[in-house]
Formats: C-alpha cells, sequence, structure tokens
C-alpha cells in the first residue's frame, strides 16, 4: 500500500542536487534505482523512493547510516520494516550473520576497506534487508563493492532480481578481498626471502603485522563462509537454482580466500619461529665466545693477581728478565688451555 511522506529526507531530495555518480548530495539515500531485469536501473527520487520501496515492483535504495534523517527515513517512510530490522540497518557494531524475517532477509556483510588512507583490514559492513520486492541497504562508509554493483545496475547489467543481488553483491565483495589477501601473500614471500639471508628484529615486527592482518581479515571472513552456507540451506522462493549455483561459486570463491589466509597465518608463525630460532642460536654463540675468552683468561687472571701483590717474597723481584720470563709462561698457559680445549671440543 502507498505511504505517506511525512518525514523531510525524502521530500527535500530534489532541492540537494545529484551528484555525478548518480548519488544525492546532503541527503539519506545516496542513491536508489527501480529495477525491472529488462534494462538499465531507473534512478528513483524524492516520494517515488518510498513509493516504490512500498510497491509489488523492485527497487534498491542504498542510504547514509551516518545521516541524521536515515533513522526517521526507516521508522516513518518505511514503517513496515520490523523494528529489529530498523535497529539491526543503524546498529553502531556489528558482525556477519543472516536473519530471516518472514519472507525477506537481513544480511550483514563486510568487505575490504579500499578507501584512501585506510587500512584493507579495517572491514566496511554492509547492512542489507531484501525481499522479493524490495532491497534497503545501508552503510556507514563507501564501500567499493558497492559502488560497483552500481553501476552495473545503471548500464542494464545488474541483478534482475532479489537473489540475483544478493548474489552478486557477495561475488563483488568477495572478489575484493581478493588483491588484499594476495598482497599478504606477496609480503609474506618478500619476507622469506629476507630470512633466508639472515634474520633481523625488523624482519620479525614485519611478520607480526602481516600476521595480525591475517587474523583481523579472517575473523570477519570466516562466518560470511558460514553465512553463505545458510543462505544455501534457506527455503526462500525468490532465491532460485540459478541463485544456488551462484551460491556454490561465491562459497568456493571465499573458501579459497580463507584457506590463503590460513596458509598465511602459518606460514607466519613458521617464520616466526625460525626467527626466534635464528635469534637464539646467534646469542648462543656469542655467548659460547664470551665464556671461551673468560675460560682462557681465568687461570691467567689468577697468576697475574697472584704476583701482583705488594709483599715480599714474590719471585722474580729482583730479576730484570722476570716480566719476560713471565709473559712468556703465561703464553705457554695459554697453548696448554687451547690444546686442552681442542681435546674437549669446545671449538
Amino acid at each position: 500500500m502507498p505511504i505517506t511522506n511525512s518525514a523531510p529526507p525524502l521530500s527535500t531530495i530534489d532541492e540537494v542536487g545529484i551528484m555525478p555518480d548518480g548519488s544525492v548530495d546532503g541527503a539519506p539515500v545516496i542513491f536508489a534505482y527501480a529495477i525491472d531485469g529488462k534494462g538499465p536501473g531507473q534512478p528513483l527520487l524524492g516520494d517515488d523512493v518510498a513509493r516504490l520501496l512500498a510497491d509489488d515492483r523492485l527497487a534498491w535504495a542504498h542510504l547514509d547510516a551516518n545521516h541524521p534523517q536515515t533513522n526517521a527515513l526507516l521508522t516513518r517512510e518505511l514503517s513496515y520494516l520490523d523494528p529489529f530490522v530498523v535497529q539491526a540497518l543503524l546498529a553502531e557494531e556489528t558482525r556477519p550473520r543472516l536473519a530471516p524475517i518472514g519472507d525477506g532477509l537481513l544480511l550483514i556483510l563486510r568487505g575490504v576497506n579500499l578507501n584512501e588512507n585506510a587500512d584493507p583490514e579495517d572491514m566496511v559492513s554492509i547492512r542489507i534487508f531484501v525481499d522479493p520486492h524490495r532491497i534497503i541497504s545501508v552503510c556507514k562508509r563507501k564501500l567499493k563493492a558497492v559502488g560497483d554493483l552500481q553501476n552495473f545496475v545503471a548500464a542494464g547489467t545488474g541483478p534482475k532480481n532479489s537473489g540475483d543481488f544478493v548474489c552478486m553483491l557477495m561475488g563483488l565483495l568477495f572478489a575484493r578481498m581478493t588483491p588484499a589477501v594476495s598482497t599478504l601473500t606477496e609480503a609474506m614471500d618478500v619476507i622469506e626471502e629476507t630470512i633466508l639471508d639472515g634474520a633481523a628484529a625488523a624482519d620479525r615486527e614485519t611478520v607480526l603485522a602481516v600476521r595480525k592482518k591475517a587474523i583481523v581479515f579472517r575473523r570477519y571472513m570466516a562466518p560470511q563462509r558460514d553465512l553463505v552456507v545458510q543462505l544455501q540451506e534457506l527455503k526462500m522462493a525468490w532465491i532460485d537454482k540459478v541463485d544456488q549455483r551462484h551460491l556454490v561459486e561465491v562459497h568456493d570463491s571465499i573458501t579459497r580466500v580463507i584457506e590463503e589466509l590460513d596458509a598465511v597465518r602459518e606460514r607466519a608463525q613458521i617464520i616466526n619461529d625460525e626467527v626466534t630460532n635464528q635469534l637464539t642460536e646467534r646469542l648462543n654463540k656469542n655467548m659460547y665466545a664470551l665464556s671461551v675468552i673468560a675460560a682462557i683468561f681465568l687461570p691467567l687472571g689468577f697468576l697475574t693477581g697472584l704476583l701482583g701483590i705488594n709483599i715480599g717474597g714474590i719471585p722474580g723481584a729482583e730479576n730484570p728478565s722476570a716480566f719476560l720470563i713471565f709473559c712468556a709462561l703465561l703464553a705457554m698457559v695459554v697453548a696448554l688451555q687451547m690444546i686442552i680445549f681442542r681435546k674437549l671440543r669446545w671449538f
């Protein structure tokens, strides 16, 4: 049924202007499209957004979670949404999950952060409510995969229905993850080459940094693999056999990424152990050398200390050749020690 325009956000969209990428500047609705599956999506503005989202025709609206009027838009203009859905779409902290709501789904996914001056492992969440007739997505930060999907819709190569939308979005999210994970693998290759040339303290810090990134990636990606499995097992009428086959490919894709992350973590642990072993071995060699030197000079120190006491009766005190004789004696002691150490295989 139609929904009256009781909140200011939608009624003011026409006044704020259209951005070059099709987004709406200064409004809670970043962009919105009507999707008929026959050609390019039709951009929606003003009251058409709420009207078409309440209609039987498929529409997609992407909202800015940071906008102060987004909450009012969801609760008033889209009043048919369950309060649980609205709360989940605007939650401050999220984790990947799936929740069936009637004939629709609440999906919370994560994608790599490819924004300028951002760390890829600082993953961006996208919250989605999707059913056969409407798609409502919400983001707090820009997500490249959403921009890719928007371009496909505008060009007429986007999803034909809700099930196709979910499969395409997941595929784009995980495709964007692959280069970021491959960067970690390449970093491990460089580190391994460096380790072969000799470990250093800086190498160990680099290994720990790469391992930390892999752990953060996996923490958000492993639940998404389970989410794809759950989605395959759901019996939603709008997820057809073609979508199920696409989900199999999506599951395979994210599984490969997770396996690569596991390999990075294991390689990082092995390299960290190797660095520790090399540092320990280097320390042991240094301690061994110091011990041998100390063992050599121990009897020499004893003899010089004994003959250095300032009391009567010191042998050779009156002999002008006594110093040379004493030095020769010390040299003989060192030579004898070297012979003994060699026989004991101390070096």
